[in-house]
C-alpha cells in the first residue's frame, strides 16, 4: 500500500511542477509516529529521506533501521537541552530559529560527521502559537549558522498559517521564496526551501518549494503520539 502512496505522491509533485515550471521538488517522509516498519516500507521502495519531531522517537527509529542509512531530518521544535542529541542523531535541522540552538549545535556536532544541514525556520505568519523566526532575523541567524564550521547552511523552512482556503497560503509561500533569494544573494550555496505538506504543495511548489514535508498522503492518518515523548516537538 505504501509503494502506491509514494507513486502516487512523486506523481502528484512532478505534475505540480511541470505545471508551475519548476524544478520538481525533494520528498521528505514525514514519519514522526509511524513505526520502523513502515519506514523501511517506504525506504525499500527509493524513498531515503524521513522527517521526525521528536528526538527520542527518532533515535529509537534509527537503532531499529542503522542499516539502510538513510538520510533523517528533524522538523519539531528543537528544545536546546536536546541539542547535543539532535547534532549526533540528525543529517538535518530545519527548525532553527534562535542563536543559542546555533552555538549548541555546532558545539555538539561530531567532528567525525559531515557538517550538519541547517534550515532557518520562519514564522511567516506571525503566529503566536508557532515556533520560528521573524523574517527580519533571518539574517542574523544565518550569518550565525554560516560563520560554524561545523554547520551548513542550506537555507528556510516554513509553516504557514492552516487557512481553510488553501489559496490563502500562497501569500505566505510567496513572501518565504522572496526571503530566501534574498539570503541567496548573501549565501549563495543556499539551496533550500521546505515549505508545503500534504494539501498544500501544489501551491508551495508553484511558489518555489524546493522540498516539500508530506506525512498523510503517504502513511495515512497519523496514530496517537507516543507515550513517551520528549517534549521537543512543534
Amino acid at each position: 500500500m505504501l509503494t502506491h502512496a509514494l507513486q502516487d505522491v512523486l506523481l502528484r509533485l512532478e505534475n505540480a511542477a511541470r505545471a508551475a515550471q519548476r524544478p520538481v521538488p525533494r520528498l521528505l517522509a514525514v514519519s514522526k509516529t509511524q513505526p520502523a516498519t513502515a519506514v523501511a516500507e517506504l525506504a525499500a521502495c527509493g524513498q531515503r529521506a524521513f522527517g521526525e519531531n521528536y528526538v527520542q522517537e527518532a533515535a529509537a527509529k534509527q537503532a531499529q533501521l542503522n542499516a539502510l542509512a538513510l538520510e533523517w531530518h528533524l522538523i519539531g521544535h528543537l528544545q536546546s537541552n536536546k541539542a547535543r542529541e539532535a547534532a549526533v542523531l540528525f543529517d538535518w535541522v530545519q527548525t532553527v530559529d534562535r542563536a543559542k540552538l546555533v552555538q549548541a549545535l555546532a558545539l555538539h556536532r561530531p567532528a567525525d560527521r559531515a557538517p550538519l544541514n541547517v534550515l532557518i525556520q520562519v514564522n511567516i505568519d506571525d503566529e503566536s502559537s508557532k515556533h520560528g523566526c521573524r523574517p527580519d532575523e533571518v539574517a542574523a541567524l544565518a550569518a550565525a549558522v554560516a560563520g560554524e564550521p561545523r554547520l551548513r547552511l542550506r537555507g528556510l523552512m516554513v509553516i504557514p498559517q492552516p487557512h481553510p482556503d488553501i489559496e490563502q497560503r500562497r501569500g505566505a509561500f510567496r513572501r518565504t521564496r522572496e526571503l530566501f533569494e534574498a539570503l541567496q544573494h548573501d549565501h549563495p550555496d543556499a539551496d533550500t526551501l521546505s515549505m508545503g505538506m500534504s494539501d498544500d504543495c501544489p501551491i508551495a511548489i508553484a511558489e518555489g518549494a524546493t522540498m516539500v514535508r508530506v506525512g498523510t498522503a503517504l502513511f495515512g492518518s497519523r496514530p496517537a503520539k507516543p507515550h513517551t515523548p520528549d517534549h521537543s516537538h512543534a
